[in-house]
């Protein structure tokens, strides 16, 4: 995980415990982080539907879903602008960037091991994390 993740996580905790939309502003304070990074994650974020964002006065960002129904794989997938990978091999020996999967000795334990943390990541919810 980049900080990109790690500052959409941090965000949408502070978010889903908060009774009203809350800007990028607030957020970039709170966690004491780069404004115009956070929010770039935000509307990356928004664009994927996981969080709603409302302009004006009283704007800012609110979960687009409820939290048991936001994946801890979409909100990194949002804040990456891809699914985060274990490895640099491609997802299927056919992709294979040096054209040696046939002979590659590790590609299949990787793969399996992408898999199993893909799942994982699918099934661990936002709810899970704020009940920690």
């Amino acid at each position: 995980m980049t900080r990109a993740s790690e500052y959409a996580l941090l965000s949408l905790i502070i978010i889903a415990k908060a009774s009203k939309p809350l800007d990028a502003e607030t957020l970039s304070n709170e966690l004491d982080i780069s404004r115009s990074f956070l929010a770039k994650i935000l509307q990356s974020m928004a664009r994927q539907n996981i969080l709603n964002s409302f302009k004006g006065v009283n704007g800012g960002f609110a979960l687009a879903k409820k939290a048991h129904e936001i994946t801890i794989l979409n909100i990194i997938c949002a804040a990456e602008g891809k699914s985060p990978s274990v490895f640099d091999c491609a997802g299927s020996q056919k992709n294979c960037p040096s054209d040696k999967a046939s002979t590659c000795k590790i590609w299949s334990f990787l793969n399996r091991l992408q898999g199993k943390i893909d799942y994982f990541l699918d099934e661990l919810t936002l709810a899970d994390i704020l009940e920690e």
